[in-house]
């Protein structure tokens, strides 16, 4: 149950106030994905189906019909596919209305579906529908028994009255094809005539589950319909059945829709698009709730590594209610104000993901995919130079979505993705949405929607401060300074004071909870008033090139041999100690008051394929700490092979005075132990 803090609640009302006087309608979306708590098997590991998934999602489905979308339906529909996957994946689709009227009056039960009972339902659905209409019987050649097991009633409607075409199949014609998916989907449509209409309403009896699909409607026929066979199985006693089908856009702007989608390695849930961040707040805490009922969580920890999220992302949507209203198409100064904001503060992309980042990870930063960074300051200052009121997006998306992709062009990966915005050549291209991909899931619900706060008081923010200083230019600062949780979480801090300064009141507290978590530690030395503690690090793992694999394909591996840690120490630390890390010593640099830091980057595997294979992994890995001029350890601690902490040990590889730890490049703090 959600239960937002004073703080959360007030910063919530802040940027409600703003949106007000601004006259701007913003929603946000939401794509939270969920693992089990033992996530065995390819599908919850890089394939998007398997043998268990769909089961998950269909439990999952029946808890959030017990609740926020109570008399609502759930759909079995063809999802997304991809270049190499031989079927589409699949998902399912929840439509409720929001006034809490039934939309589907039939009740579930694990009752199988008998012969007589399908009979007596398919006697009915005619004349519910005012029809004298016959069913065609079809057999299936992938039925494991013979006999009929699907039937089909051509059904349309003109807007006014159902209709009924006659298709004249010889009995042979009479087959359902052998390829994959619902039988509605398996119709010899091509053996018809031109002139004869090919909607159908198509039941099929599978394993005692009796499933429905349906053909593309309007939403008010289709809504007609779904009353109609509701009455129909529960007149007919059917506890076990499924709709299939295409569910039709919500033009009449009545009903809570909610997906549940078959992804790489995790189940995906498609959040409905929130006017404002509390009711966010009650949906991630609702499907994070039904998720662990049914036995999936909003993270994992994989043998021998460190808790993370799903891999999966929890990636968040703004949009507007509909096209028409949508805040961004007539703003364009706005988005640009934002952009910038967010390219000059690296902890938006860097401490909220997953642990895969960098150039060649699925939310690179714009200034990360080989992009110039006068392009982007040439497209955000031309964004600027617009009108406001008038309606921009084509040229709008045209700007930007060359630019706000990955290494390779891909303009769905991306930090802040476009593909969604207004590219008419693509499926789902026209929505008006702008995606943040850089933001995975969290252990709890509370964490998540502190984060989906955080990215609506930035919109609040520039709607009311723009930000036209030019873009900061890194250099190599990114993926070392900003690869460090102390600079990020020093990053995100005067993010915050900003927010502050404008008047809104959101709190830290659960933003460092977070990077607490995000960021686990390793080791914690004390000594008097000297103070050590190393905490994991990000790790920029590269794109490799392509390699041949089973079945005559390629495929591009990622290289994760390689992981960092930062150490930080204070005053009194740096000033009476030495670290020695693999028997060299690190030198240490002071970035703030109190706080000196190192980054060490060390080989953890070496597996195939990776970069420079004829390396050895650093593991054991020693720290050894010493007096500023002694030779002998005062204290040694070791990681070894799949450990995820530092112990202490008696045994330490002793400091060396020759070959001290070498950065990455001049002035970094990140020192590399393959560097000789």
């Amino acid at each position: 149950m959600s239960n937002p803090s004073k703080s959360a609640l007030a910063a919530a009302r802040w940027a409600d106030a703003i949106f007000e006087k601004e006259g701007i309608r913003l929603t946000l979306g939401g794509e939270p994905t969920y693992v089990p708590e033992h996530p065995d098997g390819a599908e919850w590991s890089f394939s998007a189906v398997g043998p268990t998934k769909l089961s998950y999602a269909r439990r999952m489905s029946e808890e959030l019909l017990k609740s926020r979308m109570a008399g609502g339906a759930v759909f079995f529909s063809p999802g997304k596919q991809y270049p190499g996957e031989v079927n589409p994946r699949w998902a399912l689709r929840m439509v409720a209305r929001r006034d809490g009227k039934k939309l589907f009056r039939a009740t579930p039960s694990n009752r199988r579906a008998e012969d007589a009972q399908v009979a007596v339902f398919l006697a009915a659905v005619p004349g519910k529908l005012g029809l004298r209409a016959k069913w065609i019987s079809f057999a299936d050649p992938k039925a494991k028994s013979k006999g009929t097991k699907a039937w089909v009633l051509p059904l349309d409607h003109d807007g006014k009255t159902w209709s009924s075409a006659e298709w004249k199949l010889k009995t042979g014609e009479r087959m359902l094809n052998a390829a994959e998916g619902p039988a509605g989907l398996r119709l010899p449509l091509n053996l018809l005539p031109p002139d004869v209409p090919r909607r159908a309403l198509v039941a099929e009896l599978v394993e005692g589950r009796l499933c429905l699909f349906f053909p593309p409607l309007q939403q008010a026929p289709f809504t007609e319909l779904l009353r109609a066979l509701g009455e129909a199985i529960s007149g007919a006693k059917i506890g076990l059945y499924e709709l299939q089908g295409y569910v039709p856009e919500d033009t009449e702007k009545v009903w809570t829709t909610v997906g549940l989608a078959a992804d790489p390695g995790v189940l995906e849930i498609n959040l409905p698009p929130c006017m404002d961040w509390q009711e966010y707040d009650g949906w991630i805490h609702e499907v994070t709730a039904c998720a662990e009922k049914v036995g999936l969580r909003s993270w994992k920890q994989p043998y021998g590594d460190y808790p993370g999220g799903t891999g999966g992302g929890n990636h968040l949507l703004w949009g507007g209610p509909s096209i028409d209203e949508n805040p961004f198409l007539t703003r364009p100064a706005w988005l640009a104000s934002i952009l910038r904001h967010f390219q000059r503060h690296p902890s938006l992309a860097y401490l909220f993901t997953g642990c895969y980042v960098g150039s060649s990870s699925q939310a690179p930063r714009p200034d990360e995919s080989s992009k110039e960074l006068f392009d982007l300051e040439m497209a955000y200052h031309f964004l600027e130079t617009l009108p406001e009121g008038g309606d921009h997006r084509a040229l709008i998306n045209e700007t930007l979505r060359h630019l706000h992709t990955d290494i390779t062009g891909n303009a769905h990966r991306s930090e802040t993705s476009f593909d969604k915005f207004w590219n008419p050549g693509w499926p789902g291209g026209c929505l008006g949405l702008i995606e943040f991909r850089a933001v995975e899931t969290l252990p709890t619900a509370e964490w998540m929607s502190a984060v989906a706060l955080l990215w609506r008081c930035l919109a609040a923010f520039g709607a009311v401060k723009s930000v036209t200083e030019p873009l900061r230019v890194y250099r190599g600062e990114l993926q070392d300074r900003f690869f460090l949780p102390t600079s990020l979480f020093a990053d995100l801090e005067s993010l915050l004071d900003e927010l502050r300064e404008a008047g809104c009141p959101i709190s830290k507290n659960v933003f460092r909870k977070i990077w607490d978590w995000r960021f686990p530690k390793l080791l914690t030395h004390r000594h008097g008033d000297a103070h050590l503690e190393v905490r994991r690090a990000h790790e920029n793992w590269p794109l490799l090139c392509e390699t041949p694999i089973e079945g005559g394909t390629t495929s591009r591996f990622v290289d994760t041999s390689m992981h960092r840690v930062e150490i930080r120490v204070n005053d009194a630390f740096a000033a009476a100690h030495e670290i020695f890390v693999h028997g060299r010593r690190l030198p240490l640099a002071a970035v703030a008051p109190d706080t000196h830091l190192a980054g060490v980057r060390y080989r953890r595997s070496c597996l195939y394929p990776c970069l420079h294979p004829g390396i050895p992994i650093h593991l054991p890995l020693d720290l050894v700490i010493t007096e500023a001029a002694g030779a002998e350890p005062l204290a040694a601690y070791r990681m070894e092979f799949n450990a995820t902490a530092f112990r202490r040990v008696e045994d330490a590889v002793l400091p060396r005075r020759s070959k001290p730890c070498r950065p990455i490049f001049k002035s970094a703090l990140t020192h590399d132990l393959r560097l000789e």
